[in-house]
Formats: structure tokens, C-alpha cells, sequence
């Protein structure tokens, strides 16, 4: 669907917004935050400065989420908040992208008729160009229903100078009852490997020490391309083919789907030194009647096959998962599946949501199946304080260690104190005045708690 005037003759850049000041915020995932990157870099291009601060911009774009419920709410109490804000200059222009604007269209400018841009998921490398429809033609609102061009010709400003994000692949092909991803974000389309490869590259010229690779189901990167005359996956090659570009220490991807998580891919992990021993496989719920009713395609069993594999394959792996608490129907029995999972797998680090429902997913129609706040809280506390106990004993295996550390910011409480992450993901802080940003240090790991780690160097 395209709601907008759409110029044939696309200007990249105006004169007059060279020199202004423009603030993005970004709600949501590690796509969005990407995504924020590009536009950040196209409004670079456009001529304009970035602000910290929302009150001295010119310029400010909101990209929403749309997993959660509140993240709605979120989005509408903001735009009603930044009112005040146009008014108060009616030269700055507020734009609105992401999944939330993908999902409402329209109702975005029913509930903020001030807001200048309406852009969905799939053309952001048109903000410019809307951006300035906007300024000659009033505001404007433009969603369409798939992407035409993955690759951006603007170099995304990145918020770290060590780490990067970056996109093998847009969209999802499954059809998992509680998601909306497929609905916002589309099939899946990969990128070119040379273009991946290209792009690292050039991180790497740049001084950037590691990378994540994102895709809704990386597992699956390459089904949708033509390679060597055959549509099949293409990850495994993809992390060698990366894994030989100098400069680059660490290789980090997110997120894999259980069900396409193949041996050779964990096989590559083993080898290639660079691919981090981190692996992030979503368990969602360990009852099997639940994850029949989420679409997820596999069971408890085929799930714990794969935790199996992956411990036998990976040395000393660092394992994470997201487990949704009260999903419709989820009976107290359902619940102690899922602990019983999380009791065997024994995760560093679980990702838990309250199950919430989002329309246009099938789960948001089983309403005679929701299940009572107040027994979605009980397990969700229980769910908590029990992967606190896994967390403080799986942590505490590092202590007398010596780890390698990427060393990627001051802490923001005490600047004496250096964070960053060893191999495994998990946060090390660092009390040292010998290194810098971007090293990467052998350290001692002397203390533990749950969540992070002390060291000494």
C-alpha cells in the first residue's frame, strides 16, 4: 500500500537543513537499533549534526517496536508529549518509522495529526526523499507492503566505534502464533554474501573489533538466493567466508531458530576461533501443547536434542534463550515443563516476557484462553528467581580464570571502571587505567555475581 505523492525526480539533499540538528529515539530490538544507524547516516548525508538532546533538535525521528502491548502505549504517550515540542518551533519535523507505523498506517496520524512523516519497515532508504515531500507538500504517509532494495547506499553511523550490527537478512518466514515480525517486517530476503563480506570489510579498515550478524532467523540466511545453481541455507558458508576477513577479533549472531539449527553450524563454531562460543536458541515454552499452539515446530524433546548437541559440539558453550510466561492456555503444568527445561539446560542468560497480545496475531484471538495476570506474575517471579540461581552458579565457573575481554566503554557510575565482554557475552567490569576502548585484554575473572562479572588485569 502507498498512501503518498511519490516525486519521479528524487532529491538526496536540501540546502537549507544543512548545519541542523537532528535526534533519533529507537524503541525495540537490535534490527531497530541498526536501522536506527542507516538513518542516522542518511540524515548525515543530508547535511544535518546529530543532538543528544530531544529539546535542541531540528529533526527527530521515533522508530517504534511493536512486540509488546505497552511498547504502544509507549509510542502514543510519546508522540502526545512531543506536541509541545512542535509547537513550540513549527520548523521541526517529527517522523515516525518502524514496526509500530507498519502495523498502524494510518492511525498513527489519527492519533498525532502533528507528526510530519509516516514510513514504515520497508522503505527506509526513502527517508530523505519523505522528508522533503513533507516540506513541500504537508505532511505525509507512506507504507508499502515489501521491500524493493535491501542494500542503503549511506554508510549507518554506528553508536560504538568497536562494535557493529550487521543485516544478513530482513524478514520472517514462519508463522509463529504470538509474532507480528512476519506482519511489519515481511518474507524473508537475504543479502548477497559479497555484499556482507564488503560491508565487514570495510568495518574492519574502520577499527571495529566485532560484529553481530542479524536476521529474525539466521539459521535460514541464503534459502531465498541462487547459489551455485541450488536455493538452499547458506549461514555456515557465510561465518567461514567472514571469519577470513583480518582485522575482525569476534563474530557474534542473533537469532537462530531451534528448528533450523543444523550440526554444521555448530561445527563451525568449534573451528573458526572468531565465531564466539555464544549461542542464543529461543525456547519460548518447554510445554509441548504450548509451543504445538505457538507454531513453533518442534517439541520438549527435539529442544533438548539441540541443547544436547550444541554442549557436545561447543566447548564450555555460553547458552541464552527467551522464554514467554502466560501464553494462552498455559496451565500451571504447562509452566513446570518449561522449568523443567530450564532446570536441564541450566541457561547463563534468559530473555522473559510476559505474554502479551498484539492484534493481527492469531494469539491475540484465543481471549478465552487468557490466563489471569496475577498467575502470569507468580511464574514469571518464579521463572526469575530461579534463573537467578542458575546464573549466579553458571557465572561463577569463571572465577580464577584468566578470559579474553573486548573492552568497549567506561562504566557510566564510575570512570575508573572499564565494561565490556568476554567471549561468552557475559559483562566483565574492569578497575584498570592501562588500557583503552577497543582492546581486547586477557584478564582475571576474581568475583561473580548473577549478572556480571569483576576482574583485574
Amino acid at each position: 500500500m502507498k498512501t503518498s505523492i511519490h516525486l519521479e525526480n528524487k532529491i538526496t539533499s536540501k540546502p537549507s537543513r544543512y548545519g541542523l540538528k537532528y535526534h533519533i529515539k529507537t524503541f525495540g530490538c537490535q534490527m531497530n537499533e541498526h536501522d536506527s544507524e542507516k538513518i542516522a547516516g542518511m540524515f548525515q548525508k543530508d547535511g544535518m549534526i546529530k543532538s543528544n538532546e530531544i529539546d535542541n533538535s531540528d529533526v527527530l525521528f521515533i522508530n517504534t517496536c511493536t512486540i509488546r502491548e505497552n511498547a504502544d502505549d509507549k509510542l502514543y504517550g510519546t508522540l502526545g508529549q512531543l506536541k509541545k515540542w512542535k509547537d513550540e518551533n513549527p520548523n521541526r519535523k517529527l517522523l515516525v518509522g518502524g514496526c509500530a507505523a507498519q502495523k498502524d498506517k494510518y492511525l498513527v496520524r489519527e492519533r498525532a495529526p502533528w507528526v510530519d512523516v509516516v514510513l514504515g519497515t520497508h522503505n527506509t532508504n526513502d527517508i530523505i526523499n519523505l522528508l522533503n515531500q513533507s516540506e513541500d507538500w504537508g505532511p505525509v504517509t507512506e507504507i508499502l507492503e515489501e521491500t524493493t532494495n535491501i542494500e542503503s547506499e549511506t554508510s549507518p553511523v554506528r553508536e560504538s566505534s568497536i562494535n557493529a550490527f550487521v543485516t544478513i537478512q530482513i524478514g520472517c518466514n514462519n508463522s509463529c502464533t504470538f509474532c507480528i515480525v512476519p506482519s511489519v517486517r515481511g518474507v524473508e530476503i537475504s543479502r548477497r554474501p559479497s555484499d556482507i563480506v564488503n560491508e565487514i570489510e570495510r568495518l574492519s579498515h574502520e577499527g571495529v573489533k566485532e560484529i553481530t550478524l542479524l536476521g529474525q532467523n539466521v539459521n535460514s540466511y541464503g534459502r531465498d538466493l541462487m547459489i551455485n545453481n541450488k536455493r538452499r541455507p547458506y549461514f555456515t558458508e557465510l561465518l567461514y567466508k567472514i571469519h577470513d576477513i583480518e582485522g575482525i577479533e569476534r563474530i557474534r549472531f542473533t537469532s537462530p531458530h531451534p528448528k533450523d539449527f543444523k550440526e554444521e553450524t555448530l561445527i563451525a563454531v568449534s573451528e573458526l576461533p572468531k565465531v564466539v562460543n555464544q549461542i542464543h536458541i529461543p525456547l519460548q515454552s518447554g510445554s509441548n501443547k504450548i509451543l504445538s499452539a505457538m507454531h513453533r515446530g518442534y517439541n520438549q524433546k527435539r529442544f533438548i536434542e539441540k541443547i544436547d548437541m550444541i554442549k557436545s559440539i561447543i566447548t564450555d558453550a555460553s547458552i541464552s534463550t527467551d522464554i514467554i510466561v502466560g501464553f494462552p492456555g498455559e496451565s500451571h503444568i504447562d509452566f513446570e515443563e518449561t522449568m523443567k527445561v530450564v532446570n536441564y539446560a541450566e541457561f547463563d542468560l534468559i530473555y522473559m516476557f510476559k505474554f502479551s497480545p498484539r492484534p493481527g496475531t492469531v494469539a491475540s484471538d484465543y481471549q478465552d484462553k487468557f490466563v489471569k495476570k496475577d498467575i502470569i506474575d507468580d511464574r514469571f517471579m518464579s521463572l526469575k528467581n530461579r534463573q537467578t540461581e542458575i546464573s549466579e552458579f553458571r557465572y561463577a565457573r569463571f572465577v580464577g580464570s584468566t578470559q579474553k575481554m573486548l573492552i568497549e566503554k567506561p562504566s557510566k557510575k564510575d570512570e575508573r571502571i572499564l565494561t565490556g565482554r568476554i567471549e561468552g557475552g557475559h559483562i566483565v567490569n574492569l578497575e584498570s587505567n592501562k588500557y583503552g576502548i577497543g582492546d581486547l585484554v586477557n584478564v582475571k575473572i576474581v568475583d561473580s555475581t548473577p549478572f556480571f562479572l569483576k576482574a583485574t588485569a
